[in-house]
């Protein structure tokens, strides 16, 4: 396993760069998180990840230890390949990630291209515990609401309302009353549309 590599950044492009390491070039795929976080300098350390399949070998290259984690844990799940793992860390940054499975969030993962409603449930069902137990919840912010949210726009685009002028308020209904339920949003967004 390589576990890092060291060195002088040689090509860069969006979805991969090559480091040289003593005279070897390293072909590396990345993130778009992790090209938007390389360093100006030619020197630079990547975190890697070795996947070894039958028909080659591939190196992923992560410049946060959180994110190489969080890609393991992804390509550990049934329907997720390291494409489809990158794609995602590519779409939202790791913070998003981990909040969107610790909060059960299917809406946020199966708008990443090539992950449908039944793959996002998998990837929560299956990941939902370890990122709890993996990473601090304190620094993860729950959104409890988000379900509760999601119910009453539902139920107000249902009523004929417009989901972008309904969203605002639902919003400030759940910063004012951050415990309330999906009956008592609708009944205040009433109001108040």
């Amino acid at each position: 396993m390589i576990a890092h590599i060291q060195g002088k950044l040689v090509e860069k492009m969006p979805t991969e760069v090559v480091v040289d390491c003593n005279g070897v070039g390293y072909h590396i795929h990345i993130s778009l998180h992790t090209f938007s976080l390389l360093p100006s300098s030619d020197f630079i350390k990547l975190y890697t990840y070795l996947q070894v399949k039958e028909d080659g070998h591939s190196l992923y290259g992560f410049i946060e230890k959180a994110e190489r984690e969080l890609f393991k844990l992804l390509i550990s799940v049934s329907g997720i390949g390291a494409n489809t793992a990158r794609t995602m860390l590519s779409s939202l940054d790791p913070k998003q990630a981990i909040n969107a499975i610790a909060s059960g969030d299917v809406m946020t993962i199966q708008s990443i291209k090539g992950i449908g409603n039944k793959t996002a449930q998998r990837v929560i069902l299956d990941l939902k515990d370890k990122v709890l137990k993996v990473y601090d919840v304190g620094e993860i912010s729950m959104p409890s609401h988000n379900i509760n949210k999601e119910e009453s726009l539902s139920a107000l685009e249902v009523l004929g309302y417009p989901r972008k002028s309904s969203e605002k308020i639902v919003d400030r209904i759940i910063n004012e009353n951050k415990e309330a339920s999906v009956e008592f949003i609708i009944k205040q967004a009433l109001k108040n549309l």
